[in-house]
């Protein structure tokens, strides 16, 4: 069962997947989760390395028990099934092995997932917490308002293109997952935050960073952790108490599109969502919403009602 080959297949397989167009955090995060099983299935071997090419059913089996032990949660161990399917079916297509061992396994089902959203008065908490009197600040607050205001993925603001931005026509041009394009309505608020924001954006490093819409003190584009954190700040200077990230500003954004009476579909092209599916998440919000609202309103729980009929 051991050969030390792994580490290559790990690598060619890594080579492909960039090959592919694939975005940097799939291949990633597929690579990571094999490596992981790998390490993991070493060393439960005791005496050697595991063979990924000689992977069957029953490793990764074993190895969805162990996530499960571990209480890994069930969309994670959704997601490392992912990986392994296409890290097998790449095997496969390579004739590395003759037959997928993953066909027939199948990850835990998630429950019913839903996002943590803001309601509106609290995205203009967290909008209006932002100091206006510093270059950083007014950076700061047009990132939230594109955040809420077009719906991106994180990474889809940090790669933002100035060259992609249409301020007087109010729309945005996004690369998405998938290396896909899309046009995504931009509001007066965004708008003029942006063209605040580009009168007192740094010079950029390099060439590289010109286009870049976000860029850090450096003059070099704005990662992704850096987004994260101006949202946490941001958040607790509004007093928000509640887990958020830049995705809660995506779920918002969707959530009072939805509420307001947008079309599923059309929310659906706005977020970049392949299968309408997993857009329909929002009407649940907009249900639980509602559900929650009659319970707390509603004096139906401390009445006293009977069946005389």
């Amino acid at each position: 069962m051991f050969c030390g080959k792994s580490e290559q297949l790990i690598e060619d397989f890594r080579a492909d997947l960039i090959g592919r167009n694939l975005s940097p955090n799939t291949w990633k995060a597929y690579c990571s989760d094999i490596r992981e099983m790998y390490s993991w299935l070493s060393g439960q071997a005791g005496d050697g390395e595991a063979d990924l090419g000689m992977l069957t059913k029953e490793d990764i089996t074993a190895y969805l028990v162990h996530l499960g032990g571990k209480k890994v949660s069930k969309l994670s161990q959704g997601r490392f099934m992912s990986s392994v399917r296409a890290f097998c079916g790449w095997m496969v297509e390579k004739n590395f092995i003759s037959t997928d061992p993953s066909d027939g396994v199948e990850a835990p089902k998630p429950g019913k997932y839903l996002p943590s959203v803001l309601s509106i008065e609290e995205v203009d908490d967290i909008l209006d917490s932002v100091d206006l009197s510093t270059a950083s600040g007014i950076r700061d607050r047009a990132i939230l308002e594109v955040l809420y205001g077009c719906g991106l993925r994180v990474s889809e603001a940090s790669a933002l293109r100035i060259s992609n931005i249409f301020l007087d026509e109010g729309y945005v041009r996004i690369l998405g997952k998938g290396n896909k394009e899309r046009l995504v309505p931009m509001g007066e608020p965004a708008a003029d935050a942006i063209r605040n924001y580009l009168a007192v954006r740094v010079e950029p490093a390099d060439r590289k960073s010109e286009d870049i819409l976000f860029l850090n003190k450096s003059g070099k584009q704005l990662s992704r952790i850096s987004i994260f954190n101006i949202v946490k700040r941001q958040a607790l200077a509004a007093g928000i108490t509640k887990e958020i990230s830049p995705h809660t500003f995506r779920h918002s954004f969707a959530t009072h599109l939805i509420e307001g009476g947008a079309d599923l579909r059309q929310v659906q092209q706005m977020l970049g969502h392949a299968d309408i599916l997993t857009t329909e998440i929002y009407t649940h919000i907009d249900s639980s919403t509602w559900q929650r609202d009659v319970l707390e309103h509603h004096p139906i729980d401390r009445m006293n009602i009977t069946d005389t009929e």
